[in-house]
């Protein structure tokens, strides 16, 4: 069959399943209701194998769904011991452990969990903890993570309305006052089953997840047990996670993907979650035996960005790996050479996917066969979208045609209530500006066919994607002009051939001033909001450039950025030449006219090279 005819067949497989509303579908009304069915079904079944990271992968701690439901139910208990209240909110700043998976949709039963990356400046969590009201925080003990304990710590003393703060993971000397005891015991000592009569609902608010914002404070996106539900139950269709899927785990649960893609979306089926450990996919002595992991545990599919690929080792002879149905990637671009060597090593397709945090992470994923050329991939079902023309506010000013570009917007279960802002009743979800008509406006650019095939062309919103980790540059622009001697500042994506994009910035001194350039990274690596906010490249510059009407205008400044790696590119093959870099459709080019008679080798190798960017580029002889 060719690609076209299958591409049809799979648009007519998800029309089918749309045949039958959502409505008639039974759906669990929780996340709590999704996981308590699956263990009534699969006592015994295997939920989670809880590696402790290392070379430690092939001693697991395994728990069965009745135990993940048990130790659940006494996660809620214990919170409800310590005073929380139905509704209340339960902060987690912790890594990948089972206690987190007990914490985290304990929380849900009785309130809202609110995961947070605890690399986040301080005052930053500070910020979403006050704003979401959260009532309890649990965090790593100092044997696990003594910097991230002394973080929560002070997290802690800033929080007046915090009842209790939680370990994870061994003793406390010289615990704050607010300190409850460690998690596992306080646990233990409850009760197995749930004591209280309160369950949540559908329209029941579960978990609040921040993303990039445009204040010093990243924004905070509630989603309910509907949202949450229904994007598990979606991506069960999907036949990456039919029947008993076993999902590798490797992000963080502070991160949309791995609630969803790699938790409930295989518990709504009654398959497993493999968690790497503490350190997911920056453990690298795990990571060395990737392939082994995958053969051990008959690991099915995983999900991760173009960096985690790209840096997987070969796969060893002898190693097994035939239950491997394929790999998803998303949330940054994707170097072709990543993609063609993940396939041809393991003969499964990498798959696409496009979503947000508002969206309840994925609204878009590529069929395992007959996806249209191009494409990221085909809609979930019950989902709809489109693309629209806006103003210059970012509001919709009107539908584009089928195969026109313009910005996608998103209608359907996954869409969240609106952004969580302060109210004089309390916080509650606002969809002013971001939800127009039950319509999420994304910010982002492209083109949907009339199947529902979507074609990302690029990102109207001004984000960097570093390894797949959201950076607003404005947060760095303004920790930036915080130096004596910087007048203005804009950061830009820079290419990168390991991590897609990093921060480059481009600065304007104050007169007089003579600021090394070495001194201003490190100044403004020691001021980041956070690590992987830090600029990894300064240019200085004698004026930001502007548009017609006055606003910055930093397409001559990704232009450059850009002709900066082609250069070192050039340079590294030894080969000279002319550098013109264009952008057509938010997607940059280069192009590049060599000088002199350069060797078909020397191309080769500057092709290979260049072939590690997300950008494309030509090469002509002059």
């Amino acid at each position: 069959m060719n690609a076209q005819l299958d591409a049809a067949s799979v648009a007519g497989e998800l029309a089918h399943l749309e045949s039958i509303p959502l409505s008639d579908r039974d759906l669990p009304g929780s996340t709590y209701e999704l996981i308590a069915r699956t263990a009534r079904r699969h006592h015994d079944r295997t939920s989670l194998h809880l590696l402790p990271g290392g070379k430690g992968w092939d001693r697991p701690e395994t728990w069965s769904y009745g135990e993940l439901l048990r130790r659940i139910d006494q996660a809620a208990n214990l919170y409800a011991a310590l005073g929380l209240e139905p509704g209340g909110v339960v902060g987690l700043m912790l890594p990948n452990t089972g206690t987190t998976y007990s914490a985290f949709f304990g929380a849900q039963v009785i309130g809202v969990a609110n995961p947070v990356n605890p690399m986040l400046a301080t005052e930053h969590i500070v910020d979403i903890f006050r704003l979401t009201g959260a009532r309890v925080l649990v965090a790593p003990a100092p044997e696990i993570d003594a910097a991230v304990w002394r973080r929560a710590c002070a997290v802690a003393a800033a929080l007046p309305d915090l009842r209790a703060l939680i370990s994870v993971g061994g003793a406390v000397d010289d615990a704050p006052p607010l300190w409850a005891g460690d998690f596992d015991e306080l646990a233990a000592g409850q009760p197995r089953e749930l004591t209280f009569d309160r369950r949540p609902g559908p329209a029941d608010l579960a978990a609040y997840f921040h993303t990039g914002g445009t204040t010093g404070t990243p924004k905070v996106a509630p989603q309910t047990h509907a949202n949450q539900v229904y994007v598990a139950w979606a991506l069960a269709q999907h036949a990456m996670f039919a029947g008993t899927s076993v999902m590798l785990a490797g992000l963080p649960l502070f991160h949309v993907n791995a609630v969803h893609v790699t938790a409930l979306a295989p518990f709504y089926s009654g398959g497993s979650a493999v968690s790497l450990g503490p350190l997911g996919y920056r453990d690298r002595a795990a990571m060395a035996d990737f392939w082994r992991i995958v053969e051990r545990y008959g690991i099915t599919g995983f999900s991760a960005v173009p960096t985690v690929y790209a840096a997987l080792p070969a796969v060893p002879d002898g190693v097994e790996i035939s239950s491997l149905r394929g790999g998803i990637v998303g949330a940054a671009p994707l170097p072709g050479r990543v993609r063609t060597d993940f396939e041809s090593a393991t003969g499964v397709p990498m798959l696409e996917g496009y979503g947000l945090t508002e969206a309840t992470c994925v609204s878009v994923l590529a069929p395992t066969t007959g996806n249209r050329p191009g494409a990221v991939g085909l809609r979930l079902p019950y989902q709809r979208i489109k693309a629209v023309r806006v103003d210059d506010e970012g509001m919709p000013r009107g539908d584009c045609a089928p195969g026109e570009d313009g910005v996608l917007a998103i209608r359907g279960p996954s869409v969240f209530p609106g952004y969580l802002r302060a109210g004089l009743t309390g916080p509650a979800p606002d969809p002013t500006g971001i939800v127009v008509d039950d319509w999420l406006i994304t910010g982002d650019l492209g083109r949907v066919d009339p199947a529902g095939f979507v074609t990302l062309t690029g990102r109207a919103r001004d984000v960097i994607i570093r390894g797949g980790h959201n950076i607003d540059p404005r947060l760095v622009e303004e920790s930036l002009l915080g130096h004596p001697d910087i007048l203005a500042a804009a950061v830009v994506p820079r290419p990168d051939a390991h991590a897609g994009e990093v921060p480059a910035a481009y600065v304007v001194l104050r007169p007089g001033a003579a600021a090394p350039v070495a001194e201003l990274l490190t100044w403004a690596a020691a001021h980041a909001p956070e690590p992987a906010a830090a600029p990894k490249f300064i240019d200085l510059i004698g004026a930001i450039p502007l548009t017609a009407v006055g606003k910055v205008h930093k397409v001559p400044l990704v232009h450059d950025a850009t002709r900066q790696v082609v250069a070192l590119e050039l340079h590294a093959t030894r080969l000279r030449g002319d550098i013109a870099v264009s952008t057509h459709n938010s997607h940059t080019h280069a192009r590049i006219e060599l000088a002199g008679n350069a060797s078909d080798e020397l191309i080769g190798a500057l092709t290979e090279r260049l072939d590690a960017y997300s950008f494309s580029y030509a090469v002509d002889r002059t």
